[in-house]
């Protein structure tokens, strides 16, 4: 998978995510994770956009892991609304599949970049 390709595929996970988190339940606990899933989820998108603008690849390194830490922030937002059962689990399974993927892609891109700075 290519760059332009990772690129959509993480602005589309985020749209599918704020949909789904505009789906959650208007209560306490509905509205916090739809702010905490919305932010780490639309992070996921804009961070990897940049760490195609990285100018070193110590600073590739240090934005693909953001990417990681808010793909696997998004991927705990999603388990969670399955546990609380706040949203049916088909609504919410393909999404924590997809923030799954997305976190193992980008710790062997981060790995590879590792790898080949030394």
């Amino acid at each position: 998978m290519d760059a332009e390709e990772l690129k959509k595929r993480t602005k589309e996970f985020a749209h599918r995510c704020v949909k789904l988190a505009l789906a959650l339940p208007k209560t306490v606990l509905g509205n916090h994770i739809k702010k905490q899933l919305i932010r780490c989820s639309t992070s996921v998108a804009a961070n990897y956009r940049a760490t195609l603008l990285a100018q070193t690849k110590a600073a590739f390194i240090s934005k693909i892991s953001i990417v990681i830490e808010e793909a696997d922030e998004s991927e705990f937002w999603l388990e969670f609304i399955m546990d609380e059962k706040l949203l049916g689990i088909k609504k919410v399974s393909a999404l924590f599949k997809e923030a799954h993927e997305l976190s193992s892609i980008f710790i062997v891109t981060r790995k590879t970049a590792q790898r080949n700075k030394k």
